[in-house]
């Protein structure tokens, strides 16, 4: 029987647990805890955050697409059927420029917006940018390789994915610091270590967020250009136009989810390679390898752990009696680390043949920019690891202080 942590504390036979979410030893290692709710309870309720969470690979894959289960409510009840607060006054920018998006929304409306944008995100339009990201990627190696070292997500991983997204979308490139500071204070509303403060900084992003892309919705009206926004404006879907709200809302998440993870995910996924002390030259050697080699990086070091999803009829899970409006949450990255799928879950292992990570999700709601963090990764990874034969950690590296995203704020190499 393996030995709890300190800070974690489950009472296996009542299926509750007690676990800080911002203890540095749980989010800097979320997997040796995960490892531990699939020996004791993989289906639990955790105390802190009063809800229950589902762990179990089957669980967690068949919840994905329950439509019993959805990520909106207020579309079948009342907030007061269901005993909900009112919105909170200070959040009213956030809960707008949500209000409409696509991680939110349940069908029909859900399925006219993913319509709408899924055209620019399947593979074979997305697989026409790796020229585009391999030039980048270069250029940028170009900008360190002589140094001997690098802090790689400022220098490398925050800059690709963020400057890709808005290209497609049609926003001009040095627009991406600023991208990127709405961006992390915008998505510090799904954190679980939340404060006030937290709050007041996303929702004055969303408002300063919101007024850009209505500036860029004028714009692209009066001109439109060759890029994805003046596409959702101008293109229709059984006789509809998307409004500026929606627009607002769907651009907003696609430029979110469309570089956040992704740039957690490079940082990662050098940072397990070199760890793993398995050879570069092999594990890149050609493109199935290199496939593989990132699927198996999604897999043990996901960047985003927790999806969660409304009740939307009563219904039992593993034993748990849900009620309608009951929210319950998935963990991914466990459900990627259960040992009834994967053989040494915790283990490194690129040459897998077993079950598909969960990392994008699954059903209606699956990653719409999979394909583009993919082909990011693919091509970004190979080149830093050719380009600089010899590279190593140099410094411990720096995990983000938050939960239930997984990232680095450093990444010290050198070679």
């Amino acid at each position: 029987m393996s030995i709890l942590p300190p800070f974690l504390r489950i009472d296996r036979e009542n299926r509750r647990v007690s676990l800080d979410a911002r203890n540095p030893a749980f989010y800097g290692n979320p997997n040796a805890v995960y490892a531990a709710l699939h020996a004791h309870c993989p289906t639990f309720y955790w105390e802190e955050q009063k809800q229950w969470f589902l762990t179990g690979y089957d669980h967690v894959n068949a919840l994905l697409r329950d439509r019993r289960f959805g990520r909106q409510i207020l579309h079948i009840a009342s907030r007061e059927e269901l005993g909900l607060p009112e919105p909170e006054p200070q959040l009213a920018n956030f809960d707008l420029a949500e209000r409409f998006s696509l991680l939110e929304l349940e069908p029909p409306e859900h399925t006219r917006l993913r319509t709408l944008v899924n055209r620019a995100f399947v593979s074979r339009h997305i697989e026409r940018l790796r020229p585009e990201i391999a030039a980048m990627a270069e250029k940028l190696i170009d900008g360190f390789e002589q140094a001997g070292e690098t802090e790689l997500l400022s220098s490398f991983a925050d800059i690709i994915p963020v400057t890709m997204i808005a290209r497609m979308i049609g926003i001009p490139d040095e627009m991406g610091p600023q991208l990127l500071a709405w961006s992390h204070d915008y998505v510090g509303m799904y954190m679980f270590k939340r404060t006030p403060a937290d709050e007041l900084a996303a929702d004055r992003a969303a408002q300063e967020f919101a007024d850009y892309v209505k500036g860029l919705i004028a714009e692209r009206r009066r001109e439109p250009q060759d890029d994805l926004l003046s596409h959702m404006i101008h293109t229709e879907h059984k006789g509809q136009f998307l409004t500026d709200e929606e627009l607002v809302s769907t651009t907003i998440v696609l430029l979110n989810a469309g570089h956040e993870a992704t740039v957690h995910q490079i940082g990662n996924s050098v940072r397990v390679i070199l760890e793993s002390g398995l050879d570069p030259a092999d594990l890149f050697r050609d493109a199935s390898a290199t496939e593989r080699t990132v699927e198996e990086t999604l897999r043990i070091c996901a960047p985003v752990h927790i999806f969660q999803r409304w009740a939307l009829e009563d219904v039992e899970v593993d034993g748990v009696s849900f009620k309608r409006g009951d929210k319950v949450s998935l963990i991914l990255a466990a459900a990627n680390l259960a040992p009834a799928k994967f053989t040494d879950p915790l283990t490194f292992k690129p040459d897998r043949q077993e079950a598909p990570n969960l990392s994008f999700g699954a059903g209606i709601h699956f990653c719409i920019g999979a394909p583009l963090a993919r082909l990011e990764l693919n091509t970004v990874l190979p080149m830093l690891f050719q380009r600089l034969p010899g590279m190593r950690i140099a410094a411990p590296p720096v995990v983000k202080d938050v939960y239930h995203f997984h990232g680095l704020d450093r990444l010290d190499l050198s070679w």
